[in-house]
């Protein structure tokens, strides 16, 4: 593992959210500071999630009442990656999705044509759906079962998301429960996959050298990094333990308490030490 302070020399910092700079409502110590460090020294943050049930906009709204400075150009979910993807390899088809409102305003915002029936649908989007129903899970099942072939995508492979008291199901959880009627596992878009991080490192206008994966998860976050070809940073401030990564295959370039200890780094080299 290469010298902390190494990561000086990076450019693109490329942030996961739950667990990494808030946990619930609570924004962790120094976040603020951090990005405004990152900055001021010509940086850039993008923050990338995988949280699909709420939109580009919902996160600016909610970090903005956090205290965080941000806008639209700071995000990168993975409901819009979905909807890239879906453009990509299904574009024109009908799309069953079951998200939450905000998922599916961020889908068609992106000219991705969504339908609520089951009848017109050609292909099945999952997203973690807060407002989800008992009648969604029916008619994903229902699609799988009539429409043999039909392409089932969904927006991630987390198993829980993180609240204050602890994990609650997140879009793996829900999709696993489809596959017990099912029988079937959908294509997974969200970190791990390379994508999001190769997209976001081209969109910044910086190079995979230049650019930091910063997260909690070793098995979305920390992977897609590897995935992607870019160096990570595993917090230790929401999912994962130093046992966690100590029994992974996944390695971190880096290991750090979190943001706060991170930004402590960054700004020595302003001081002289």
């Amino acid at each position: 593992m290469p010298d902390k302070t190494t990561i000086k020399n990076k450019r693109l910092f490329l942030l996961d959210m739950d667990g990494t700079i808030y946990e619930g409502a609570r924004l962790f110590p120094y976040v603020n500071e951090f990005l405004e460090y990152i900055e001021g020294k010509g940086g850039r943050y993008i923050f990338i999630t995988n949280n699909s049930s709420r939109s580009v906009k919902d996160y600016v709204i909610k970090l903005s009442k956090m205290g965080v400075k941000v806008t639209e150009d700071n995000f990168f979910t993975s409901a819009q990656a979905t909807a890239l993807y879906l453009n990509e390899h299904h574009k024109n088809k009908k799309i069953y999705c079951m998200g939450t409102r905000s998922m599916i305003a961020e889908m068609e915002k992106m000219g991705v044509s969504v339908t609520n029936s089951t009848e017109d649908a050609e292909c099945i989007a999952v997203g973690y759906d807060t407002e989800l129903t008992y009648q969604k899970l029916i008619d994903v099942s229902f699609l799988l079962q009539t429409k043999k072939d039909i392409p089932y995508i969904a927006t991630n492979p987390d198993r829980g998301c993180p609240t204050e008291f602890g994990l609650v199901p997140d879009c793996f959880a829900i999709c696993e429960a489809i596959n017990y009627a099912a029988k079937r596992r959908p294509v997974y878009i969200g970190k791990p996959d390379r994508f999001m991080i190769e997209y976001a490192v081209q969109m910044s206008g910086f190079k995979k050298e230049d650019a930091v994966v910063i997260g909690d998860r070793l098995y979305t976050d920390i992977a897609s990094g590897v995935n992607a070809g870019v160096d990570t940073v595993c917090v230790l401030s929401g999912e994962s333990t130093q046992e966690d990564i100590e029994k992974s295959d996944i390695k971190p370039t880096y290991i750090f308490d979190g943001i706060e200890e991170i930004y402590s780094i960054l700004q020595e080299k302003d001081y002289g030490v």
